[in-house]
């Protein structure tokens, strides 16, 4: 049996239970060493085979596997964040189809949750976003033309972007020439509730200076929109003078 869990963004702490409880039970953890706190890994019991997939290519990762399950093994593959956002595993789960071997998936505590949670926002306001656009700049790995950064922004909605720290510079002009004003506002939170979390705040217009001139290159979220901004509407649920099955209005 193959258990794909989310390590979550970075504190050991926040990984779930049951991903916890299943890196106890494993007999082999496969680890995205270049992403997941190694700290994470204390929760693995006595014994246990540890393997780094990022000194493997998918065929080593699989060979691993295939071992495990020919020895009676259990093997986590144990991703960062939660393994539905960029976590390369559509291809790992249709491998295992093919040959046969179970698997099930747990998740985590996405990078993006986790910056919310530093920068005390919230990504969804009343009169100002209720949509949440998780994308990419492109670079080596390419993304589809209707899923332009340029595209994207004209939505002018809430903007998260992964793996694009080292891409600002074509990232800046674009989320400019899709639509968002130059003094939208920008938060860059490099490794989301790891001890060594930090958080810069910009704008649109001076995203580029602030990442370059604070030497970040990855590991870090880019969020963008007025959801970081100052002005909402104050949500309808909570008004007095608004009914629910649970309360009437009081006005």
């Amino acid at each position: 049996m193959v258990h794909f869990v989310g390590a979550g963004s970075g504190a050991v702490d926040l990984i779930t239970v049951r991903g916890a409880r299943l890196l106890k039970e494993a007999d082999v953890v496969i680890y995205a060493g270049s992403l997941v706190n190694p700290e994470v890994l204390r929760y693995t019991g006595e014994g246990c085979q540890i393997y780094n997939s990022a000194e493997l290519t998918l065929e080593q990762v699989l060979e691993v596997i295939q071992k495990a399950e020919a020895d009676g093994k259990t093997t986590v593959r144990l991703h960062t964040g939660d393994s539905s956002i960029y976590g390369a595993v559509r291809e790992q789960f249709d491998q295992l189809e093919q040959l046969g071997i179970a698997y099930d998936v747990c998740p985590g505590v996405s990078a993006f949750c986790g910056a919310a949670a530093a920068l005390r926002a919230e990504y969804t306001l009343p009169d100002v976003s209720q949509t949440v656009i998780i994308t990419r700049a492109a670079g080596r790995t390419l993304v589809p033309e209707r899923e332009s950064i340029r595209s994207l922004a004209s939505h002018q909605s809430t903007m998260v972007l992964f793996l694009s720290t080292g891409l600002t510079e074509k990232l800046q002009t674009e989320l400019l020439e899709g639509g968002y004003l130059g003094t939208t506002p920008v938060a860059v939170v490099y490794k989301a509730t790891w001890p060594e979390e930090k958080i810069l705040r910009c704008t649109v217009e001076t995203l580029h200076q602030t990442v370059t001139e604070n030497r970040l290159s990855k590991t870090a979220l880019i969020i963008v929109g007025d959801c970081l901004g100052d002005r909402y509407e104050r949500s309808r649920l909570y008004a007095p003078d608004f009914s629910t099955e649970f309360r009437e209005a009081s006005q």
